[in-house]
């Protein structure tokens, strides 16, 4: 993980983020507020403000991370700003000045789980981005371990490379299938909770972006994203 990919993953979330607002609004009216969508693109809309001005957007990936991480808390409303603001604040705060390993990286995914986890008090099975969230940092951690310890060596570096597009599909598909997985839970947090076992048989929207936000580390770390600079 360096500071281009960590440029390309979030370029890739704003850019599915704003290619799917509508469903995200319209998966929020059923169960919630109606305004995710809205809110998320309107946060990550300064976020691509930032990338587009190269000499203002930090070098480094942790860097980038935390000022993406404030940038959301500050320009999204409700209660997703504070959790995305906070989970990409955590996996910027893990990260070292440094190039980054896929070791590392995988840390700092669990330390944004974690902010998450402790912001909202959700777990698994309470029907909320944390059900998404959680699956796809173990599917990319799990998947990393199965794999072969790399040695080193500067020939090894595109095996690297490849163990990361790896794992964050892993953590992708984790991702997608968790949030699915929301639709016949009956939600025990938020404004969803309210509505009790109505709540049932919709997908949760914190869950549906979590889903895009792997989706995108994917396109991302297999060269798909659009670059930043475009």
């Amino acid at each position: 993980m360096d500071s281009v990919l960590a440029r390309d993953w979030i370029w890739a979330f704003a850019t599915a983020a704003h290619a799917e607002k509508r469903r995200l609004t319209t998966l929020d009216s059923a169960i919630g507020d109606g305004d995710h969508g809205v809110n998320l693109c309107r946060g990550l809309s300064r976020v691509r403000e930032l990338l587009l001005r190269d000499e203002e957007a930090p070098g480094a990936a942790g860097e980038l991370f935390t000022e993406t991480g404030a940038l959301l808390r500050s320009h999204v409303g409700g209660a997703s700003g504070v959790l995305y603001g906070s989970a990409f604040q955590a996996i910027g705060g893990a990260l070292p000045m440094s190039e980054v390993d896929v070791d590392r990286f995988a840390d700092a995914l669990d330390a944004g789980l974690a902010a998450t986890v402790k912001l909202g008090a959700a777990v698994p099975g309470d029907k909320t981005m944390v059900d998404a969230f959680t699956p796809a940092v173990t599917a990319f951690r799990d998947f990393r371990s199965a794999q072969p310890a790399d040695v080193g060596t500067v020939s090894q570096v595109p095996a690297r490379a490849r163990d990361l597009a790896d794992a964050a599909q892993a953590a992708a598909v984790a991702a997608r299938d968790g949030a699915l997985a929301t639709i016949p839970m009956q939600a025990r947090k938020g404004r969803a909770s309210y509505l009790g076992p109505r709540s049932i048989g919709h997908l949760d929207p914190g869950a549906a972006s979590t889903e895009l936000l792997f989706r995108s580390l994917a396109l991302a770390a297999k060269g798909w994203a659009v670059p930043s600079s475009a």
